[in-house]
């Protein structure tokens, strides 16, 4: 199982061009995110409300961009993406909502940069989660293209175990 389990995670080198793609999506994903939270504070939803609806329409945005244009998959899914995305979102939205809950014990209730440190968080796990967990494999430059450059015989009859 543990053998697996590890068999999941990338083994792609770091990318700066893939890194400011995610950056250039997340971009876009704390915008719209964002407004979405400010807009539900302004509506009185409170804070948990406003955020859980601003991460959630960034959750369907960044699935879809991320995948084709950050990670190359626009082809299909392999199996797994989606709940891996899942698993790898409600780790990162964990620490985000962490943020928020621990600035609430300490007196600061529906405070703007609250939220926007919660989201810088989410960011850096949901990156990391997303390059090396999530979106594997399958690609031009992916894993299994690597792997079969390293195995012996044709490339098409190369797969990975």
């Amino acid at each position: 199982m543990e053998h697996n389990f590890l068999r999941m995670w990338s083994r792609l080198p770091f990318d700066w061009t893939r890194m400011l793609r995610f950056g250039a999506v997340g971009v876009l994903n704390t915008g719209v995110g964002y407004a979405v939270i400010l807009a539900g504070v302004l509506l009185g939803l409170g804070d948990i409300a406003s955020n859980a609806a601003g991460f959630g329409t960034g959750l369907v945005l960044g699935f879809f961009l991320n995948r084709q244009w950050t990670f190359g998959r626009a082809g299909g899914f392999r199996p797994g993406t989606v709940q891996r995305y899942a698993l790898t979102f409600f780790t990162a939205y964990g620490a985000n909502l962490a943020v928020v809950v621990a600035a609430r014990s300490f007196g600061m209730i529906e405070n703007p940069l609250v939220h926007l440190a919660g989201i810088c968080l989410y960011s850096v796990i949901f990156f990391f989660g997303s390059a090396h967990f999530v979106f594997v494999g399958n690609t031009e430059s992916g894993a299994e293209g690597v792997l079969a450059a390293k195995q012996p015989g044709p490339a098409s009859t190369a797969r990975i175990p």
